[in-house]
């Protein structure tokens, strides 16, 4: 309600998207490629409903492959105009709270049509790939007809990987029993991880940031309320995902502008770190003693990757991966490419998601154009559309954040009797605000509150010191806390010294 979300889909949009002819036809088929005979999986999260990408994978030689990038294609279904189309391009992403999701479209479409769930042919949009050597030497745009063999999740692909074998076992198995895979399943899984793990070696050799962010997770009761809070951690699986994605986003990209400049197309952006913000993140490494180098661009992507690399399990970790973060710019959807520098790619493009975000489908639209040698015009049409994609980012974002603040107070709220370890995330005139390591939470002892003593605020070393005892509270430092107060409404946690 505080963001606006719109909580439900009206009537006449729900009849529309009901009423839209979701068969598969042989008319259609027939113009498409068919991938219907290739192996082809989804690998997703335990929780989701809605499959936007599969891969496919068949081998071609000793060093040979062909994979296949298959996106749902909203946009066969989603025509322009329309009052779903108005709709969906109203809401232009999908957010995710806690507790529920605001699709960008209605479930017929999100997650029943559109979603390449297993065993079910699917129209897609797909980039596919001849690898050789771990090098892209050939591609290909289209539309395409697949049906998924396999709906993985995540930690079953992980098993895959980790164990080098067939059998996955009952813990981390999505229906809660031991089975096994074929050997052809088992080595499109590992020869895909090697690819991946080779593309992001490249990657992060031509400057990208490694930003491995820990993503806070709830486990909820069926009344919508917190039982307990976890991290999660992106692991092989997901960064294999994560590479062919980030493949066909820039595929697509730099087939359309590299072609020609002036061709019109939807690009996601992305400029270089605030300067003021990056000083005041090569201060605070300075104190907690690792060196940012920010003389050039390479060198600055280079040093913070290796700061990355060497806080991991270090008490400052989030605290620096934090700062980092909120130092870069923000990624945004424009006509005019940039590039985009935390990728460290010279073209980029969101395709992969069209299900749950609007500049993917313009991306289809465009795409589609181009492969049909159209030509595209409208520039300021496009503008507007980017403009407005961006700032509805912005908003699920905060909204998406705000969810989590929320539901970690709701879990914090009858913690009063317990005791937290937490590292100081920011020291201001006003408190000292902490993070416990468990879960995530956030909170703040303001000055007030830290008896026996007058605390003095050192900006340069950004830590409070103690006027008789010099007792010194510094960003990085471990500390025990419990709560004092829990506010919901302003979405606020008050601790105490343990």
């Amino acid at each position: 309600a505080e963001y606006g979300l719109p909580y439900d889909f009206e009537k006449e949009i729900k009849d529309y998207a009901n009423n839209i002819d979701t068969t598969i036809n042989f008319k259609e088929v027939s113009k498409r490629r068919d991938f219907r005979k290739e192996l082809t999986f989804t690998i997703d999260p335990v929780d989701a409903k809605d499959f936007d990408d599969a891969i496919s994978f068949k081998k071609l030689s000793k060093n040979s492959y062909e994979i296949g990038v298959h996106i749902a294609d909203v946009s066969h279904y989603l025509q322009p105009n329309t009052i779903l189309d108005n709709e969906a391009f109203n809401r232009a992403t999908s957010v995710y709270l806690v507790d529920r999701v605001v699709p960008m479209l209605p479930e017929i479409l999100s997650n029943k049509a559109c979603s390449l769930r297993p065993n079910e042919e699917k129209y897609t949009f797909s980039a596919v790939f001849i690898i050789e050597k771990n090098k892209v030497i050939n591609e290909w745009f289209g539309k395409t007809i697949i049906n998924s063999n396999y709906r993985f999740s995540y930690e079953e692909a992980q098993e895959i990987i980790e164990t080098k074998n067939n059998i996955i076992r009952k813990e981390v198995s999505l229906n809660n029993k031991e089975y096994s895979v074929s050997n052809n399943v088992k080595e499109a899984v590992l020869k895909l991880n090697e690819i991946a793990s080779y593309m992001r070696k490249e990657r992060m050799n031509s400057g990208a940031i490694s930003f491995d962010k820990k993503e806070v997770r709830f486990s909820i009761n069926k009344d919508k309320e917190p039982t307990g809070v976890y991290v999660k951690e992106s692991k092989e699986s997901n960064k294999l995902v994560e590479e062919f994605m980030l493949l066909a986003n820039r595929k697509v990209s730099e087939y359309i502008g590299k072609k020609n400049k002036k061709n019109i197309f939807i690009y996601r952006v992305h400029d270089l770190p605030d300067e003021s913000k990056i000083k005041a993140l090569k201060e605070v490494a300075k104190s907690l003693g690792y060196n940012l180098d920010i003389s050039s661009r390479k060198r600055m992507s280079e040093s913070l990757n290796k700061i990355l690399k060497k806080i991991k399990g270090k008490k400052e970790q989030s605290l620096i991966e934090s700062l980092a973060i909120r130092s870069m710019s923000k990624a945004e959807y424009t006509t005019k490419n940039i590039g985009h520098y935390g990728l460290a790619f010279d073209y980029y493009s969101h395709f992969t998601s069209p299900i749950r975000r609007y500049p993917d489908v313009i991306v289809h639209r465009l795409l589609e154009q181009y492969l049909n040698k159209e030509n595209p015009s409208g520039h300021e049409i496009y503008n507007s559309a980017c403009d407005h994609c961006t700032q509805r980012e912005i908003l699920a974002t905060k909204a998406e954040r705000d969810s989590i603040k929320f539901m970690q107070i709701k879990y914090m709220q009858d913690k009063k009797n317990k005791k937290f370890n937490g590292v100081i995330s920011g020291i201001t005139d006003w408190g000292i605000f902490v993070e416990i390591v468990e879960n995530k939470c956030e909170g703040m002892i303001p000055v007030r509150d830290l008896k026996g003593d007058y605390y003095i605020y050192n900006k340069d070393e950004h830590s409070l010191i103690g006027k008789k005892t010099k007792i010194k509270y510094q960003l990085g430092d471990s500390i025990q806390v419990q709560v004092k107060h829990a506010d919901l409404i302003k979405k606020q946690l008050d601790f105490i010294l343990a």
